[in-house]
């Protein structure tokens, strides 16, 4: 392995396996304040330091339950990336108004600390937004 660090193409990861996935769902409870038209938004930040999602896919609240995938060519800077971030919590919010700011009456879950790499993150949407 002489070329370990062959640069990678542009516009693609540059970690390859870097990437988080799992699925996304509603907490049974909270299906009733959910609207097909609704925006999902599913999001990746550092556990600890900065709240700028690291990687961001966006949806309709009507594909719940949604498995997602995100990787560094969802980020919204480079400078900060998925895959150079030690440990990473996946977000899922449900909006309303479809706006990146959280505001009351969202819903929003939370998955457990990850480190990058990680499949089969479950995410539940089980709180609502005060």
């Amino acid at each position: 392995m002489g070329m370990a660090a062959a640069p990678a193409a542009k516009g693609k990861p540059a970690v390859p396996g870097k990437s988080v996935s799992g699925t996304v769902k509603l907490a049974e409870g909270l299906a009733g304040k959910v609207a097909p038209t609704d925006t999902l938004f599913i999001y990746a930040r550092a556990e600890t330091g900065s709240r700028m999602p690291l990687a961001i896919l966006r949806g309709g609240a009507g594909e719940l339950p949604k498995s997602f995938e995100l990787d560094d060519s969802m980020g919204m800077t480079p400078a900060v990336t998925l895959s150079g971030t030690p440990s990473v919590v996946i977000e899922a919010r449900v909006s309303k108004a479809g706006g990146a700011v959280v505001q009351s009456g969202d819903l929003i879950g939370t998955s457990k600390p990850v480190a990058p790499g990680a499949k089969g993150v479950a995410v539940v949407i089980d709180k609502v937004v005060p």
